[in-house]
């Protein structure tokens, strides 16, 4: 008896892709992707062994300072003209974690995220729908988001961690 896969798309009203990271080394700064499309193809309705796909427009990026989202669309950090989108495909996961490779300005790594899920539930209007909050590190030099000042008193500008969290919820087809 063969398995028939399931496809689940995101419900983009019910979720969101976040990020933190540290500026000057005394705050936190908070962004997000406004614009982005994630699918997942499960057999199993535990999700696991289910395949992951998510891509973010990078100039959706918004961190409420349209000068700060100007700089970070520049060629000093995402270079949305040449790279205007980033991703991820995920290569496993076990029920906790998602492993695949995320893809920023055309540079490739393997990262490890955190995935918590939330179960299935079924809407008012009859819909299936399934929510995971998803979080992560990432190093930004890793992706070549390498643009550093220090200030006078020797702080770093921006920290090279990227914390992600991404609640996302999604909509069984």
């Amino acid at each position: 008896m063969s398995t028939t896969a399931t496809t689940w798309k995101v419900d983009a009203a019910h979720s969101e892709i976040d990020f933190k990271v540290k500026h000057m080394m005394i705050s936190t700064v908070k962004g997000s992707f406004d614009a982005f499309d994630a699918t997942v193809e499960t057999e199993g309705d535990d999700f696991k062994n289910a395949q992951f796909h998510f891509t973010a427009e990078v100039s959706s990026i918004n961190t409420k300072n349209n000068d700060r989202d100007t700089h970070l669309n520049s060629d000093d950090f995402f270079n949305a003209e040449a790279h205007p989108e980033l991703k991820f495909i995920s290569k496993s996961f076990d029920g906790n974690t998602l492993i695949g490779d995320l893809t920023i300005k055309d540079v490739t790594k393997e990262v490890a995220l955190q995935a918590d899920f939330n179960g299935v539930a079924v809407d008012p209007y009859g819909q299936t729908k399934a929510g995971f909050e998803i979080t992560g590190k990432v190093n930004r030099k890793d992706f070549g988001l390498t643009w550093s000042a220090v200030t006078e008193a020797g702080n770093i500008v921006v920290g090279d961690t990227i914390n992600l969290v991404a609640d996302i919820q999604f909509i069984k087809q």
